[in-house]
C-alpha cells in the first residue's frame, strides 16, 4: 500500500465526510416514501426495530475500526508489515464473535424484545436486521485496516455502496410487498432487511479492495521479504496482545453508544408509555410513526453539522498543538456560533412551516404539533455536534459522550413524566430537553478549558429576534399563499347566469 503524507490524510477525511453526507443523506431521505406507501404503522414499527439495531451494531462493532486503524498505523510505523496482518487477525476474530453472539440475542430474543418494548408486533422486522450482525463486523475491521494504511477510499466507496444499496433493496421489497398485499409487520421487515442486503454490499466492495491489495503487496517495497514470514516472531504473548488491543477498543466503543442509546430510549419507551393510555397496539404504531415525522428533516439539519465537523476537529487539534491560545478560542468560538445559528434558524423555520412540510412529505397534517416541537431539536442537535467535536479536538472525547448518556437519562426521566399526559407531543418536548442539556453543559465544559464566553446578547437575543421576525414573515406568506389559493380556487360566476339573475334585485 501506498505511504499516506500529512495532506493524503486531511484529502483522506474529506472524502470520509463527503461519503458520510451522501450516505446520511440516502438514509434520511429513504423515511419519506416508506410512509408515503406503506403507511404511519409500519412506519412505526421501523423507527422502533432501527434504533434497536443501531444501538446492537455499535455495541458490537463500533470502536473497534479505529482501534484496528491506530494499532495498523502503529505497527508500520515500527516497521512490522506483518504485525499488520496479526491486528486484523485479532480484530476480525473479535468482531465475527462479537457479531455472532448479538445476532443470536435478535434472532432469538425478537419476541422477548419485542414483548419488552410493548410492540409485539415488532418481532418479524427485529429478526429481519438481525442478520446484518452477520456481515457488518468484518467490514468494519476491513474498513479499518485500509484506514491503518491511510487508505480511505475503500471505506467511503463501501459505505457509499452499502447505503445505495441498502435504500434500493429496502424500496423494492417495500413495492413487491405492497403488490402482495402483505400487512404492516412483512412491510417493516422487508425495510429493516435492506439494512443487511447493504451491509452485504459494503462487505463485498471491500473484499474487492482487499483483493486488490493482496496482488499488490508483492511489488511493494514496504512489503519486501514479508512473504516468507508473514507473521514474524513478537515479542508479545498473544494474550497480552488480546487484552491492549481490546482495552483500546472498549472505551472509544463505550463513547460511541451515547448517541445510539438516546434515540433508543423512544424505542423501548414511548409505544409502552402510549399503551398506559389504552391504545391498541396498531394505534401506538401509529403515534409512533407521527412521532417520527420530523426525523429527516431535522436529521438534514444535523448533515450541516457533520460536514463542518471533518474539518474541524483537525483545526482545533492543531491550535491547540500549536499553544496559541488565542487561535484557539477564535476557531471555537467561529465554530460554536456558526453551528448555533445555522441550527437556531433551521428550528424555527421548520417549526413556522410544520403543516406544509407535514402535508408535501407525509400527505397528512397529522402530528404537526409533535412536528413543529421537534423542529427545535435542529438548533441543540446540531450545537451539541460541533461543540462535541471541539472537545475531541482539544483531547476531551470522553465529556461528550458522557454529557449524551446524561441526555439519555434525562429523556428516559421526562418521556414518563410527560407522554401520560400529553401523548408524543410529551416525547418531543422531552427530545427537546434532552439535546439542550447535551449541548449546554458541552458549551460550559468548553468555556472551562478555552475560557470562552458564549454571551446571551449574542447566542441568544439576537438571534431570538431575528428568528421571530422570519417566522412571522413564513406565517404572513402561507396566510397570503393560501387566502390567494382560496380566492383562486372560488366558483366564478356569469354575470348573466341563471344564479345571478335569479339574485339580481328585483327593480
Amino acid at each position: 500500500m501506498k505511504k499516506t503524507t500529512g495532506n493524503g490524510y486531511l484529502q483522506g477525511a474529506a472524502v470520509l465526510g463527503a461519503a458520510a453526507i451522501v450516505s446520511k443523506l440516502l438514509g434520511t431521505l429513504q423515511k419519506i416514501p416508506l410512509q408515503n406507501l406503506a403507511g404511519e404503522e409500519a412506519f412505526g414499527i421501523y423507527n422502533v426495530v432501527y434504533p434497536l439495531y443501531t444501538f446492537i451494531l455499535t455495541l458490537a462493532v463500533a470502536g473497534l475500526p479505529l482501534t484496528v486503524s491506530a494499532f495498523v498505523s502503529e505497527a508500520r510505523a515500527l516497521g512490522k508489515p506483518g504485525e499488520t496482518r496479526r491486528v486484523l487477525r485479532t480484530a476480525t476474530a473479535t468482531l465475527v464473535s462479537t457479531g455472532l453472539l448479538f445476532f443470536l440475542l435478535l434472532y432469538g430474543g425478537a419476541d422477548a424484545i419485542a414483548s419488552l418494548f410493548g410492540v409485539p408486533k415488532t418481532a418479524a422486522a427485529i429478526r429481519s436486521v438481525s442478520w446484518a450482525l452477520l456481515v457488518a463486523p468484518v467490514m468494519a475491521a476491513l474498513r479499518g485496516y485500509f484506514q491503518g494504511f491511510g487508505e480511505m477510499v475503500p471505506t467511503a466507496v463501501s459505505q457509499v455502496a452499502e447505503q445505495l444499496i441498502r435504500v434500493a433493496v429496502m424500496l423494492g421489497l417495500l413495492l413487491y410487498f405492497l403488490h402482495l398485499g402483505y400487512g404492516p409487520e412483512k412491510i417493516a421487515a422487508g425495510a429493516t432487511f435492506g439494512s443487511t442486503a447493504g451491509a452485504l454490499a459494503g462487505l463485498l466492495v471491500m473484499l474487492g479492495y482487499w483483493r486488490r491489495e493482496q496482488r499488490l503487496r508483492a511489488y511493494l517495497p514496504e512489503e519486501a521479504g514479508a512473504a516468507d514470514m508473514p507473521y514474524p516472531v513478537q515479542t508479545e504473548p498473544a494474550g497480552a496482545f488480546v487484552r491492549r488491543f481490546l482495552r483500546a477498543a472498549i472505551p472509544v466503543c463505550l463513547g460511541s453508544m451515547a448517541l445510539p442509546i438516546l434515540t433508543l430510549v423512544d424505542s423501548a419507551t414511548l409505544p409502552r408509555l402510549l399503551a398506559a393510555d389504552g391504545l391498541a397496539e396498531s394505534a401506538r404504531l401509529h403515534a409512533v410513526g407521527l412521532y417520527n415525522h420530523a426525523q429527516p428533516l431535522v436529521q438534514l439539519v444535523a448533515l450541516i453539522a457533520t460536514s463542518m465537523t471533518a474539518a474541524l476537529v483537525p483545526a482545533i487539534a492543531e491550535a491547540r498543538a500549536a499553544g496559541s491560545r488565542e487561535l484557539l478560542a477564535r476557531r471555537t468560538e467561529l465554530s460554536v456560533r456558526c453551528a448555533w445559528l445555522i441550527g437556531f434558524a433551521a428550528a424555527f423555520g421548520l417549526a413556522a412551516a410544520a403543516k406544509p412540510i407535514n402535508i408535501m412529505m407525509f400527505t397528512s397534517p397529522e402530528g404537526t404539533r409533535t412536528m413543529a416541537i421537534l423542529a427545535f431539536t435542529a438548533a441543540f442537535s446540531t450545537l451539541q455536534i460541533v461543540s462535541g467535536s471541539v472537545l475531541i479536538g482539544l483531547g476531551e472525547a470522553k465529556r461528550p459522550a458522557l454529557h449524551l448518556f446524561a441526555a439519555a437519562v434525562l429523556k428516559l426521566v421526562l418521556n414518563a413524566l410527560l407522554v401520560p399526559f400529553f401523548g408524543i407531543a410529551g416525547a418531543a418536548a422531552a427530545a427537546v430537553a434532552a439535546y439542550a442539556l447535551a449541548a449546554l453543559w458541552n458549551l460550559a465544559a468548553l468555556t472551562r478549558l478555552t475560557g470562552v464566553r458564549f454571551p446571551a446578547a449574542a447566542y441568544l437575543w439576537r438571534p431570538l429576534a431575528a428568528a421571530l421576525a422570519m417566522t412571522a414573515a413564513v406565517l404572513a406568506i402561507r396566510i397570503g399563499f393560501l387566502g390567494a389559493l382560496a380566492v383562486a380556487r372560488a366558483p366564478r360566476r356569469h354575470p348573466h347566469s341563471r344564479l345571478a339573475v335569479a339574485r339580481a334585485p328585483r327593480r
